[in-house]
């Protein structure tokens, strides 16, 4: 299902989140991630045989597959959040300013270790906080829903969280990880946003304005279009203010991808409302079965997006064979069953001959992606794709 929308017809996003989502906001990113020593600028690969077969002018993948050896673009968001927590923490307790790079002081670290982060995940986003407690010094509790793999949840445990299994779905582990965070005096590092939790999502969110900032200083040209996965929306509605804010009146169509199984936004945008849609059969596209939007994401979306694009399951597992086994002299990307479905995304308004004229998807299209995930968890990569992650050879970080 694709509808196509016209942002005009919805209030424009509010200054502060402009603000914090352009050029100044990543900046603020980039200051805390310097203090991060595996921190590098991730990939972005052209892939003119597929562009080719698909009859576009250009097709650029972001492969943030390689983001901070965490596997994922949430490697931006979460851990950028709890550093900025801590050190807010630190400047109330010692009465000074503070740079980024005091983070490792002992000073701060006394202040951290007092400190709890708690959250809820599908793998990724737990993983993010749980290794930005570590590098800080502080506690993480993260809560985990029925979905998530053993595997995922082993992987945050390796960054010394506590791990929380909680029955239903992902925004089950929101609800409970809020209740208990409540109860306990810890702080909720949430990638989803609600009335009166704005401020913390919002910070997650301008860690993602790092790989769209990275993404266009590389472009040859300006994209025409961004096709972006979403769960709750954040990344989708970070890289699309950002390039809102960066573009002006060049700015890209924003095309969001969803699963079908899971299509919140898309709902939400037909209502003109935020809306939570009835819990289906789980989705293969894991790190993205949300039911309910982020209200800060979809206040943005509902300006900035051009079409939401609900996908259906086969065009996730479709789309990461595409990438592992390229043609036409392309190098080939290991994309997770959810970070390939941009291309999930993109392949199925193609399909759609009226969705793809209404969007301008021909030959002077200039399309960039975002494989948000590499293969988080190789055993069910190989499940889905039939190859071994291992085997399949990804362009290098960029030096």
């Amino acid at each position: 299902m694709i509808l196509v929308h016209d942002p005009h017809a919805a209030p424009p996003p509010r200054e502060r989140l402009r603000e914090a989502l352009g050029p100044a906001g990543r900046a603020r990113v980039q200051d805390y991630l310097a203090a991060c020593p595996r921190h590098r600028p991730t990939p972005l690969v052209a892939l003119p045989g597929l562009a080719a077969r698909l009859g576009l002018g250009a097709l650029f993948v972001k492969d943030e597959g390689q983001r901070l050896g965490l596997g994922s673009f949430k490697a931006l968001g979460g851990a950028y959040a709890v550093m900025r927590l801590v050190i807010a923490a630190a400047e109330a307790a010692l009465g000074r300013t503070l740079r980024p790079e005091e983070l490792q002081s002992e000073a701060v670290r006394l202040v951290a270790a007092g400190m709890t982060m708690a959250c809820a995940t599908d793998g990724n986003h737990g993983r993010s906080v749980a290794a930005g407690a570590r590098l800080a010094g502080c506690r993480s509790v993260v809560f985990v829903h029925q979905g998530v793999s053993q595997a995922r949840a082993d992987a945050i445990a390796g960054f010394g969280a506590e791990i929380r299994r909680v029955a239903g779905s992902y925004d089950d582990s929101v609800v409970e990880a809020a209740r208990q965070a409540a109860a306990q005096g810890w702080t909720v590092v949430s990638d989803t946003s609600w009335e009166g939790y704005e401020d913390i999502p919002l910070d997650v969110m301008q860690g993602y304005t790092v790989l769209a900032g990275e993404a266009f200083d590389a472009l040859p040209d300006a994209p025409t279009h961004i096709v972006l996965q979403a769960g709750v929306g954040g990344l989708a509605a970070a890289v699309a203010m950002h390039a809102s804010e960066v573009y002006g009146p060049r700015a890209p169509r924003i095309v969001v991808v969803e699963p079908a199984r899971a299509a919140c936004l898309l709902a939400s945008a037909r209502a003109g409302r935020p809306t939570v849609v009835p819990h289906d059969e789980p989705t293969v596209m894991a790190m993205l079965e949300c039911y309910e939007p982020s209200r800060l994401a979809f206040e943005i979306l509902a300006a900035r997006a051009h079409a939401f694009v609900a996908a259906p399951e086969e065009r996730a597992v479709e789309a990461m064979r595409a990438l592992a086994l390229p043609q036409d002299g392309d190098p080939a990307i290991v994309a997770g069953e959810s970070g390939g479905a941009g291309l999930a995304g993109l392949l199925e308004c193609l399909a759609d001959e009226k969705a793809s004229a209404a969007l301008g998807l021909g030959p002077d299209a200039r399309v960039l992606l975002v494989v948000s995930e590499g293969a988080t968890d190789p055993a069910l990569y190989a499940r889905l794709t039939g190859l071994d992650p291992r085997s399949v050879a990804t362009p290098k970080v960029s030096p």
